[in-house]
Parts: structure tokens; sequence; C-alpha cells
């Protein structure tokens, strides 16, 4: 026994009071993360690429959010949108382009305008910038949308001390009828415009070209769910009007068109929606003794609007 204690206390062991290194050391470093959080892995650079081009998109400003940005291409379409007051940010021009009548006329409108920036640009850019495209040396870029909430129209009207006049369109999706709608809204003396945020046309430049400058002065409004908006209006107590090629009150028989009132268009083909009819408090018929079956959606908007200024007035 005292032989075994010499040899052992002879021996370079671990001491006493090591503090639990030796225990942690055999401790598992849990489990292998995923490929892309692991430096250096192809899809760790992949994602790294995406985080980047996300960082670079502009933040949404307003409870509206914002559309993405545009790209009109060809040499007679961006005359055309610099003419009729489109905005934009960036005129690109094809570097050595011919410099023919309607080259010219597009740089004067961008200098007169002023606030547009004039980018040279090899013609394999604009190529890829476009998808191949004929762009014929001319691309305008039409700066995001920033649309307003819906609830925002309302407000804007009764700090005016105004009953609020509002156009929502449920399934509308050619820009040129929202175009005229945001016109005819204007005219009207109507407090903007809402659509839905999918399936619904949005305020691209053709909109912009269609509204013949009104969309400058009239907002348009973007909602998550178009149903949910409608109920927030009617308990704001704005009644909620659609329009319907069977509805059961007559245009001309509507009191509430001197109030406060969201009037709601329907796509031409398939009118109003199953959920956002339901809502309404009316559907309302336009009569056409001509006999046609429907009008699209900027005519019966105006038809609509002209009745409720004139009960207004």
């Amino acid at each position: 026994m005292a032989a075994n204690n010499r040899r052992m206390s002879g021996k370079k062991g671990a001491q006493v009071g090591s503090g639990g290194q030796r225990r942690k050391g055999l401790e598992g470093k849990g489990p292998t993360p995923p490929a892309e959080m692991r430096k250096g892995h192809k899809k760790n650079r992949v994602a790294g690429a995406k985080a980047r081009q996300t960082a670079r998109r502009p933040a949404p400003r307003g409870r509206g959010g914002k559309s993405t940005s545009e790209l009109v291409v060809g040499r007679n379409p961006v005359y055309e949108a610099l003419r009729d007051g489109v905005p934009a940010s960036t005129l690109y021009v094809q570097q050595f382009i011919d410099n023919d009548e309607r080259v010219r006329e597009a740089l004067q409108l961008a200098a007169e305008r002023g606030g547009i920036n004039l980018m040279e640009a090899p013609r394999p850019e604009l190529d890829r910038m476009t998808n191949g495209l004929n762009h014929q040396g001319l691309v305008l870029q039409v700066p995001p949308y920033e649309y307003a909430h819906p609830q925002d129209l309302a407000d804007a009207a009764l700090g005016d001390g105004e009953d609020p006049l509002i156009v929502a369109l449920d399934g509308v999706t050619d820009p040129r009828n929202l175009g005229a709608v945001v016109r005819s809204v204007s005219a009207f003396r109507g407090h903007g415009v809402v659509v839905p945020e999918r399936r619904a046309a949005g305020m691209t430049a053709g909109a912009w070209k269609t509204s013949a400058g009104a969309a400058a002065r009239t907002p348009v409004a973007r909602a998550t769910n178009l149903t949910r908006a409608l109920e927030a209006y009617k308990k704001a107590g704005i009644v909620v009007v659609g329009l319907a090629a069977d509805g059961e009150v007559e245009l001309g028989e509507l009191e509430a068109l001197g109030g406060p009132v969201v009037i709601v268009v329907g796509s031409e083909g398939k009118g109003l929606s199953r959920l956002v009819g339901e809502t309404c408090d009316h559907r309302v018929r336009i009569p056409m003794p001509g006999g046609a079956e429907s009008l699209n959606a900027g005519v019966a908007a105006g038809i609509v609007l002209y009745e409720a200024a004139r009960r207004r007035s």
C-alpha cells in the first residue's frame, strides 16, 4: 500500500481545482449550422448577396407603402411619358445614338422639366436593364409611386370639412382604367381612389398618362384587403355603394350620394366580387336605355361621380 502511495504521489497528473476544463473540452459543440450560415460555403455567399440586394432597395414610406420602380422603353413611349408629365428620375441615353428628332425632343423635355438625371450608357447595359427589349437607345426610369393609406383619404376630406367622396376599384386590372378613374375623381372633386394590393392595376406610367396630370393632385391608396378597408369606412360612418348591373337601386334614386360615400366599381367582365358585394350598403345600377350590358370602370365611375357632385352642389 505504501509503495502504491509513493507511485501515485510522484505521478504528474491533473491538479486539484482545474475548474472542469477537461470536462468542457469533452462536450460537443452543438449541431452543425446550416449551409447559409457557414462562412465560405456557396450558399452563405448567395444568402449574403441577396441580403445586400435587399438592403439596397428603397424602404416603403408612408402607411400605404411604395410600388416598385418602372422603366419606359423606346423613343416614342419615352417622349410621350415626358410630354404627359409622368414622374421620372433618370433618362438613360445610349452612347453614340443616332440623334434624330424624337431623341432631341426627349432630351429637351427632360432638361426643361428639371430634376431628371441624364445618364449615358452603352447599348449592352441598356439591353441588360430592359431584358432585351427594343429600347431604341432611350430608357426612362419612373420612380416608385407612394401610395396613401385608405384611411388617409377620409381623414383628409374630414379635415377640410367635407364629406368623403372616394372611389374603390375591385378587380380592375387595366392601368388605363385606373388613370381614367383618377381623372374623373379629380374632375368631380373627389378625395381619392382605393385599389387592392393584389390582382389589380397600380399607378404605372400608363395610368399616369391616362390621368392627364390628375394623378399629381389626386391620391391613390392601396389596401391590403379591400373588404376590410370598406368595413373600416362603414364603421367611420361612410356609406359604401357598389355598382352592379342587377343592383336593387337605380342611380337617380340613391340619396346616399349626397353624403359621405365610397363608390365601388368592379371589373367590366366579372363585376363586383362576392365578398365586396356583400359588404356594400347599397348595390346600384346605372340605367342604360341603349341596351348595353356594361360600361368600363372609367365611364361608370365618371357617371356616378357626376351624380354625386350634382347632389352635393
